[in-house]
């Protein structure tokens, strides 16, 4: 099938691509996937928007579940850029709007893009992670989303995900990578503001606080067994 979908995918124009391809997710999921979601409300509060969403990572079909159930929330998401080198995962970025980004590095370009997506009105989501976990446990944050939240000033919406590993199980070899049935479940929590560093905090000290506790709102919304280190 995914051999199909990517000879399909060249020779068809973009506008149909998308259309293709939206229709092809839309069908998987339904036939896949039985949803559960969860918090909806805490998305209609007070606090200004746009919102930084973060969520824990699980497989490279997150953004698709997620971008589906919050459709109306109109998200750019941030993804490493092997994924679109990759051209089977490369299909799920016509559909998605994302901001590629280079893991582990100062990607000026694409931090710049993302504050600006943020300051134009628009919510982004990150994986703080930076990668998928490879067990279906949380693994430690990365300071990036300090950053984002320091300079957009965006309150930060935490989401839970779970089941989309059994959805879309990890393969090293991102294109083969299929869909199988899951049940899927996704919480929203409360949206929060972060707080500036106190007199008597040093930076090391705020960053390392301050990303435990988005780290830990993420793993309040998920079962105890997949908060891995920050159970």
């Amino acid at each position: 099938m995914n051999k199909f979908l990517l000879i399909t995918a060249k020779l068809l124009p973009e506008p149909i691509l998308i259309k293709a391809v939206r229709y092809y997710v839309n069908m998987q999921i339904k036939k896949h996937a039985k949803l559960n979601i969860q918090g909806i409300e805490n998305l209609n509060c007070d606090l200004k928007r746009p919102y930084l969403f973060v969520c824990n990572h699980l497989s490279n079909s997150d953004g698709l579940i997620i971008n589906k159930v919050l459709e109306k929330e109109n998200i750019t998401f941030v993804a490493g850029k092997k994924l679109s080198a990759n051209a089977m995962t490369n299909l799920g970025f016509t559909i998605i709007k994302s901001i590629t980004i280079s893991p582990n590095s100062a990607d000026k370009d694409a931090i710049s893009k993302i504050i600006h997506t943020v300051k134009s009105g628009t919510s982004v989501l990150v994986f703080p992670e930076g990668t998928r976990s490879r067990t279906a446990q949380m693994i430690a944050g990365k300071k990036g989303i300090l950053l984002f939240a320091k300079l957009t000033k965006a309150p930060i919406v935490p989401i839970g995900i779970w089941g989309t590993e059994k959805f879309m199980p990890i393969n090293e070899n991102m294109g083969k990578e299929s869909f199988h049935d899951a049940n899927i479940s996704i919480n929203i929590g409360k949206a929060f503001v972060i707080t500036e560093r106190r007199s008597d905090e040093t930076k090391v000290e705020w960053e390392t606080n301050t990303l435990n506790f988005i780290m830990k709102k993420i793993a309040e919304l998920i079962p105890e067994e997949y908060r891995g280190v920050y159970k």
